[in-house]
């Protein structure tokens, strides 16, 4: 049996071993780190590199940095480290390195200092106090080593003559002339005598000599067809099922308050991407990142905006045009679509209030020409059109009362109109 005290000392040189480890993995993979190619990029090549060094299904990778982005936007920082410290395949140094005087890089000064400036929001440190920045390195730092420490000797990459600083070696001086020169050896250069080739024993043509020897006829060389790849079912199959999820999704939303817009869009971005991981290992399925990328934007902003405050839960359009003031509702709210109300129907005198609420989309309002109005319109995100009062971006509010063109009297009319994220308008008919 061991003793408490020597269990604590294996557990000690255990973890320093551990750490010796992970420090030569992470040394080695910087010192064989891939490099960006040009064939195969869709941006800057950092994911393609990172599929050939170690010789992964570039999809994997992709879908990692979609992965990551949605994570607070960690996937875009890591993304602009390995734009910046990554050589292209041809480049002596990365543009970090050339930007600091290291070697040679394609990549322009502008774009590396443009690459280098956007890591600072990138990081997150003006969003969220640089948790982004402080999550994102700790994960991809974990993610590097487990990845080189399987595969990392697989594919390393060479390192070029340039680069290493190598001279380029050189067997001897040439003989020069008016038609060219010939390599002349060291005995030749002791003797000062010039030996002419085999197929010219005389020395009949020495303005030739510089001619290679004649050789045999190299064979052809037979290229094997390529073979024939069988088409992938995966992305069709993972598109029936995500079809499937969405309908039972829509049915089940009758009977609970769970299937939510958020939750739905949250299925189908699994189902999806669990069909492209399954397709990097079995082929195919690579076209579903056309419908994740977009899908996972509009969940981010389904999940990063408060929708809650939308005491609604419905999905769609919602028209109203009453024509008499007690048809007018208290509230008009869509927690999805948009939300179209017509006021110019109601008699010119008493008074209406009401409230249009919607979570994304669009509020529209359309008031009699003459009619008192007092409005209140607001967006977290969109734009406002508030009678002649405009304002864009976020938290766009404006807060207007006229009384139109006949002045004060008649129909009195008190508004408030919002969209979380959306476009609001109210407009005179």
């Amino acid at each position: 049996m061991c003793s408490r005290r020597g269990l604590s000392k294996l557990v000690v040189v255990s973890g320093s071993i551990s750490a010796a480890n992970v420090e030569e993995t992470l040394k080695d993979f910087w010192a064989s780190r891939p490099r960006r190619p040009h064939d195969g990029r869709k941006i800057a090549g950092v994911a393609a590199g990172i599929a050939q060094r170690y010789q992964i299904d570039p999809v994997i990778v992709r879908v990692a940095f979609v992965a990551m982005a949605l994570c607070n936007g960690a996937g875009l920082l890591i993304y602009l480290l390995g734009w910046l410290l990554l050589a292209q395949t041809d480049d002596e140094v990365s543009a970090a390195e050339a930007l600091i005087g290291r070697g040679r890089s394609s990549t322009p000064t502008a774009l590396t200092v443009l690459l280098g400036l956007a890591v600072l929001p990138a990081t997150g440190f003006f969003i969220d106090g640089g948790f982004t920045m402080v999550g994102g390195v700790l994960l991809s730092v974990g993610a590097v080593y487990l990845l080189h420490r399987h595969r990392g000797q697989l594919n390393r990459p060479d390192v070029p003559a340039f680069a290493a600083g190598e001279p380029a070696s050189t067997t001897g001086t040439t003989v020069g002339s008016t038609a060219g020169t010939m390599p002349v050896s060291t005995d030749e250069q002791a003797t000062g005598q010039v030996t002419p080739p085999a197929w010219d024993p005389l020395g009949a043509a020495p303005f030739a000599w510089d001619l290679p020897e004649p050789g045999a006829v190299p064979e052809p060389v037979v290229v094997a067809p390529r073979p024939v790849r069988r088409r992938s079912r995966v992305g069709v199959a993972t598109f029936g099922v995500a079809l499937l999820v969405l309908a039972s999704s829509l049915v089940a939303a009758e009977y609970s308050d769970w299937f939510d817009a958020r939750h739905i869009l949250g299925l189908l971005v699994a189902v999806l991407g669990g069909g492209m991981l399954l397709g990097a290992f079995r082929g195919g399925g690579r076209g579903l990142i056309w419908l994740v990328v977009p899908l996972s934007v509009i969940g981010v902003g389904l999940t990063s905006i408060d929708f809650d405050s939308v005491e609604s839960d419905r999905i769609g359009s919602n028209w109203a045009r009453p024509t008499s003031v007690d048809q007018v509702d208290s509230r008009y709210a869509v927690k999805l679509g948009e939300v179209d109300l017509d006021l110019t129907g109601l008699p010119n005198s008493g008074s209406v209030t009401t409230k249009v609420e919607v979570g994304l989309g669009s509020a529209q309002v359309r008031v009699p020409a003459d009619a008192d109005v007092t409005v209140t319109c607001g967006a977290d995100l969109g734009s406002v059109r508030c009678l002649d009062k405009v304002s864009e971006g976020k938290g766009a509010r404006e807060q207007v009362t006229d009384d139109g063109p006949d002045g004060s009297g008649g129909l009195k009319i008190e508004l408030d109109v919002r969209s979380e994220v959306g476009e609001v308008e109210v407009s005179r008919g």
